[in-house]
């Protein structure tokens, strides 16, 4: 299993609607982070959406991987079909295995069978271009719900990308959301985080830590994902609360995303 980083590893760094960095970091800037650090590859998610780039442009930037020894995945939200065969093509020029997808977006909100009709009838674009969908746990859907999406589709292309977080927006714990869907994981966010009362005692607080500092068990959630052997790559992802300044945000961003991939490295090499 590959370990890498992706565009909600830097999402400040990136920039954030309303908090734009002076000088936002680029795909290449990506690469450079993870060649440095000598990770195998980068997914490139909806935040940096590469849907929109020519063809040329995608060329280029698959060159430049590949001379700093990086590869990379493609991410996308929304699965119209329409925009999900685009990212599909995103993810065949720049020679990803898997197309991660957010099933909702903006004014998109698909009920179960919806979606299940849309996969069906995507299969087969998945399979004729080898490349894997792994549909990500997000806040809507309850995880034995994105089980029967998989169940139904009936496809080893089709999967899913378990994240550490996102189900608690749904209100279910990650136990509880591992053990139903890890059989079908394909891509992993590692999302370490804690939870706190607040002051008034009335409510929590989830907020993001730097991977091995909060209280996800990481080490026994690779190990299960590992003997699995379904999962291709670990991704790293952070929820870095943000300072009083931008660049103080990145700053920081960047020494938790150093401290949590020496912690992985320390896992699985």
């Amino acid at each position: 299993m590959k370990l890498g980083i992706s565009s909600y590893t830097y999402t400040w760094a990136v920039g954030v609607p309303g908090s734009m960095p002076a000088k936002p970091l680029t795909a290449y800037d990506l690469v450079d982070k993870a060649a440095s650090r000598r990770l195998e590859v980068i997914q490139v998610a909806d935040n940096f959406p590469l849907e929109y780039w020519n063809e040329n442009q995608l060329l280029d930037l698959l060159r430049y991987g590949a001379g700093r020894n990086v590869t990379f995945e493609m991410a996308g939200r929304g699965m119209e079909p329409s925009h999900t065969l685009k990212c599909l093509n995103t993810a065949v020029a720049i020679k990803s295995p898997i197309l991660r997808m957010v099933i909702d977006s903006a004014g998109f909100e698909p009920d179960i069978n919806s979606i299940i009709s849309i996969i069906r009838d995507l299969i087969p674009e998945f399979e004729s271009h080898k490349i894997k969908l792994a549909i990500e746990n997000h806040d809507r859907f309850k995880a034995r719900e994105f089980a029967k999406i998989i169940e139904s589709a009936n496809s080893e292309w089709i999967g899913i990308c378990l994240d550490s977080v996102n189900s608690m927006g749904a209100g279910e714990g990650f136990e509880t959301v591992s053990e139903i869907l890890l059989p079908y994981t394909i891509n992993l966010h590692i999302k370490d985080f804690t939870i706190q009362r607040v002051s008034h005692k009335m409510g929590i607080i989830i907020e993001g830590t730097p991977a091995g500092k909060g209280i996800l068990n990481i080490k026994e959630l690779v190990t299960r994902v590992i003997a699995s052997d379904r999962c291709q790559s670990m991704i790293l992802e952070l929820w870095t609360p943000p300072l009083a300044e931008i660049e103080a945000t990145i700053a920081k961003e960047e020494k938790w995303a150093e401290e949590s991939i020496q912690y992985l490295k320390s896992l699985i090499l």
